[in-house]
């Protein structure tokens, strides 16, 4: 049995190879460029490689690793060809992200608990797809026949709880807010209040995708987190920071603000078929040691994929 058809089904291969064609099309073309002319791995094809890398969204950090492995590997063998350079590049892409992603690939949009309910935090900033990425994940999980409540914890955003309040309406879960311009740790609160009197087995909660100073996010936050843990003493059971691809090195920097201002447990990277900065994907899951759980391929309810390092690094290099 192939690896995609272990853990995809023909159209999730479809969709996975599509939403990362532009940033495959750019990387490929950039390498081949690299390696003309060129019969074996030398100094000139590293450094053709490494800028490849960088102007491909990985990061400078996260390139000086992949950099340095092959030229270990470019030591040990003198004349290791360019036309070995694709094969090794995708193995050492792979091993340093199955290194520095402290959670291994999900198979299924599995709960963060056995706790019921399951409590998720949704953080982002504005325009990253945040109430998307909730609506499609409520329907994942309605797919499987558990019972969801979408909290409107976003009550500062022009639209942000009616937007969510369609989203519930589309895929069938309940919903919970207080309106605009109310208390997000109030709405927080009592949407796990309502979860767990109404018996449901999964509360999302949006929260506001403002960044307007870091010491402000950092205290709405933990706000936030602090009411839930008053309504369910082990909530929130998962943080989710979710992350536009197209803004490319800009999500890492995201990234940075939101890890400082709370504990994120895991990433959803959106929009990658918009973008040829998926490299950044590479970038951030190594940078940040933080499980990237979710990738949007799509505009679909049913692209949000599970994201699996090899299936990606593959299709990539296909």
């Amino acid at each position: 049995m192939s690896f995609f058809n272990k853990f995809f089904n023909k159209e999730k291969k479809e969709d996975l190879d599509k939403g990362i064609e532009k940033t495959k099309t750019s990387f490929l073309g950039k390498l081949s460029k690299a390696v003309a002319g060129k019969s074996t791995v030398d100094v000139e094809v590293l450094d053709e490689l490494e800028n490849v890398l960088i102007t491909s969204d990985v990061g400078l950090d996260t390139t000086v690793k992949i950099i340095e492995r092959i030229e270990e590997r470019v030591a040990k063998d003198k004349y290791l060809g360019t036309d070995e350079l694709n094969e090794i590049l995708r193995d050492e892409i792979v091993q340093l992200l199955a290194e520095n992603n402290n959670s291994q690939d999900l198979e299924d949009y599995t709960l963060p608990t056995t706790d019921v309910p399951a409590v998720i935090l949704v953080v982002g900033v504005n325009g990253v797809g945040k109430t998307t990425t909730i609506g499609k994940l409520a329907h994942q999980y309605k797919k499987q026949g558990k019972k969801v409540v979408l909290g409107a914890g976003d009550t500062f955003r022009a639209a942000a709880v009616d937007q969510l309040g369609i989203w519930a309406e589309r895929v069938g879960c309940d919903f919970y807010s207080k309106g605009m311009n109310t208390d997000p740790a109030a709405v927080a609160y009592e949407t796990v209040q309502y979860a767990m009197n109404n018996n449901c087995d999964v509360a999302i909660i949006d929260t506001a995708g403002r960044l307007h100073t870091k010491i402000n996010l950092m205290k709405e936050l933990t706000k936030i987190r602090n009411s839930v843990s008053k309504r369910m003493e082990t909530a929130p059971h998962e943080v989710l920071l979710v992350l536009d691809a197209t803004t490319g090195q800009n999500a890492i920097e995201q990234a940075t603000h939101f890890t400082n201002a709370t504990n994120v447990t895991s990433l959803a990277l959106t929009k990658l078929d918009g973008s040829a900065k998926g490299g950044v994907a590479i970038g951030i899951s190594d940078q940040f040691k933080i499980p990237i759980k979710y990738i949007g391929v799509g505009e679909g309810i049913e692209q949000l994929q599970i994201f699996n390092k090899r299936a990606f690094v593959d299709s990539l290099f296909e």
